[in-house]
């Protein structure tokens, strides 16, 4: 008697000690227990068994927890629902959902609010969308439809679906939305790539009073930089000093990437600066913004910098960096990443692969660029992509179209950013029956509907000098979905072939479906009108840039409306534009200039516009070769005779032109 009260007692202290290691999660205590228990022979104690179970189990310890599970002969709800959660913890949700489809086929346990959460979580991580539609429903029966834990999970999986109207309906039938809930909304609209929808929520939030958490600034600030609105991301800052979320690295590192995505690097200096510890995120970040700000230069500073405050790269900074010595030309830097993610064992990473390959392309080496694209796996799309880009790079064109064939063979499936890399291959070599090939390709293989890949298409038949296949690609396009690049891509198309009218037409048509032109397209619609003798519409399209648009014009647009006026004999207008204008002009400009003078004998204007483009195109041949023409046409022989005796003095000469034929197997 007295020992069955001994064995109780010791029981029963074992399950308060149970209880503390499941709280603490302590695994080698828990263990310990395990074995006493077995000792004392307790484990028959279907309530201590139970409770060992549920401590391994919250101890993340599958296969002890497994074991004694499957040996209980009572299974309590609370006890599945340990399971379940330690399978999802420990990223094995198919095993949580085959656990809920036997506690539900058992029929001695139905789940409650704790139990719906895991299994969404689970549906969520397996992007089983359809069971957990059929989970939601469950929950609508069992009356947990409007419990906030299911709910928020609810949101959680519908937003990591994609499925951002399901999580919206949810969020909207909402009695109680607890800031999990809005932070959930907010992550989630950035996360699938709708910050102004992301931003929104939080104006909501806001307006309604509810206290932001570190997640939420983590969560807001991203979008505040991607759509690169600095006033409100300004706000979030003062609401971070206000509420003492600045001891946070990861709100620190978020309000750094807000500065550097909207291109304010002086302000994203400051919080560096001000920052008494930088982490691996907070040096990447900064070097990333300063290779995106065109700053290549202080990002390899920083390198150094980053290491002597015993930080090391990972790599995301050496892919960074390794941009940075491509946008520089900078080989030896390159050199010396590359043997660093060596030593690191960084090298094999596809990122950094890819990388490797386009820095030495950009730093004109492609036999190196090669050399690291043989050493890949060449299972991934990624380097493929890097090497076609880095043959493009180097203006190997064909090249660039053998390799691609041969990623065909390897069986490599080509993305979108395949044909971005490889389809300026073809615009290079100008071949209509390469293009038509490429063509057919794209038309089986589905990529031709992509509006970029329809772009480089019509620049492509553009420069094989059929237009009449580049309208073809342009009119695939539903109206609705044409951008400002593939309106840009027809017009230019039209103006390189003479058709002024037809450009003038794309134009006026692209401005009345409501797509707003930039400075690429007026440059591309003012030089047709400039080669179609167009001059009042071209001067009225002008006009209307400065007044409708206010597009500050760039200098190509004043280049056109000096050829412009040039070609229809306005030289003093074109010389009057010329002094007026609020940009200095170039090389192009009184090159311009200099071939009307020629074609209409004006050798007053045109001696002003050669001394201009002999000294700011010294070594221009043509600029030159129009001066003695001018002469001549004038009878001013001595000077024509003259001018070309100073070409050979300097020791220039003018390149013949060529014809290319190619000669194919039919």
């Amino acid at each position: 008697m007295n020992k069955g009260k001994s064995l109780k007692t010791v029981a029963a202290q074992c399950d308060s000690l149970l209880r503390k290691y499941s709280a603490s999660n302590s695994l080698s205590q828990t263990k310990q227990l395990h074995a006493f228990i077995l000792t004392f022979g307790l484990l028959s104690s279907s309530h201590l068994s139970s409770n060992l179970a549920i401590t391994y189990a919250q101890c993340n310890h599958a296969s002890y927890a497994s074991h004694l599970f499957d040996h209980l002969p009572h299974r309590t709800l609370f006890s599945w629902n340990t399971m379940m959660r330690m399978y999802v913890q420990i990223s094995r949700p198919c095993d949580a959902l085959d656990l809920f489809v036997e506690m539900l086929r058992s029929g001695h346990a139905m789940p409650d609010n704790f139990t719906y959460p895991v299994v969404i979580k689970a549906c969520a991580d397996l992007s089983f969308v359809r069971t957990g539609v059929g989970l939601h429903g469950q929950t609508f029966k069992s009356g947990f439809d409007l419990d906030c834990f299911v709910q928020n999970c609810l949101l959680a999986m519908y937003m990591n679906a994609g499925e951002k109207e399901a999580a919206q309906l949810v969020f909207d039938l909402m009695r109680e939305r607890t800031l999990v809930s809005w932070n959930t909304m907010i992550s989630g609209y950035f996360r699938n790539n709708f910050p102004e929808e992301a931003l929104r929520v939080y104006d909501r939030m806001m307006d309604l009073g509810v206290e932001p958490d570190c997640a939420t600034i983590v969560s807001v600030l991203p979008a505040c930089g991607v759509l690169k609105n600095v006033e409100l991301g300004r706000e979030v800052r003062a609401l971070v000093q206000e509420k003492g979320f600045w001891r946070s690295m990861a709100v620190r590192n978020a309000m750094l990437d807000m500065y550097v995505k909207c291109g304010l690097m002086k302000e994203a200096e400051l919080v560096v600066n001000g920052m008494n510890e930088k982490d691996v995120v907070t040096w990447t970040t900064l070097i990333k913004g300063y290779v995106l700000n065109g700053d290549s230069r202080s990002a390899l500073m920083l390198c150094p910098m980053m290491q002597r405050e015993g930080v090391k790269p990972n790599s995301v900074s050496i892919v960074s960096l390794l941009s940075a010595c491509g946008s520089l030309v900078s080989l030896n830097h390159g050199k010396c990443l590359h043997a660093w993610a060596i030593r690191q064992r960084l090298e094999s990473e596809v990122h950094v692969e890819t990388a490797l390959i386009d820095m030495y392309a950009k730093c004109n080496h492609g036999n190196l660029s090669y050399k690291v694209f043989m050493k890949t796996s060449k299972k991934r799309t990624a380097p493929w992509n890097a090497a076609l880009s880095g043959f493009i790079h180097n203006k190997l064109a064909r090249e660039a179209i053998k390799l691609f064939k041969q990623m065909l063979v390897e069986d490599v499936r080509p993305d979108n950013t395949t044909f971005n890399s490889l389809l300026p291959a073809y615009a290079i070599l100008a071949d209509l029956q390469q293009a038509t090939n490429i063509h057919c390709y794209l038309i089986k293989s589905g990529f031709l509907y992509r509006l970029e890949v329809a772009s480089i298409l019509v620049d492509i038949y553009s420069k094989c000098g059929s237009v009449g296949y580049a309208h073809q690609i342009f009119n695939i396009i539903p109206q609705k979905d044409k951008d400002i690049i593939i309106w840009s891509a027809i017009i230019a198309a039209y103006g390189k072939h003479g058709h002024g009218e037809m450009a003038l037409s794309l134009f006026n048509q692209m401005v009345q479906s409501g797509v707003k032109p930039n400075q690429v397209t007026f440059t591309s619609v003012l030089h047709a009108c400039s080669h179609a003798g167009l001059v009042d519409e071209g001067l009225s399209l002008f006009k209307f840039m400065l007044e409708q648009h206010e597009i500050i014009p760039h200098v190509d647009h004043y280049t056109c409306i000096i050829d412009l006026l040039g070609r229809a004999g306005r030289l003093n207008d074109a010389y009057n534009l010329i002094t007026t204008m609020p940009v200095t002009p170039n090389h192009a400009v009184w090159g311009a200039l200099l071939g009307a003078c020629a074609i209409h004998e004006n050798v007053e204007l045109g001696e002003v516009a050669a001394r201009w483009a002999f000294e700011l195109e010294p070594e221009n041949t043509g600029n030159y070769v129009l001066l003695a023409k001018l002469y001549s046409s004038v009878g001013r022989w001595r000077d024509a005779e003259n001018i070309r005796d100073m070409v050979n003095e300097v020791g220039l000469r003018k390149l013949p032109a060529h014809s290319l034929i190619e000669a194919r197997n039919m």
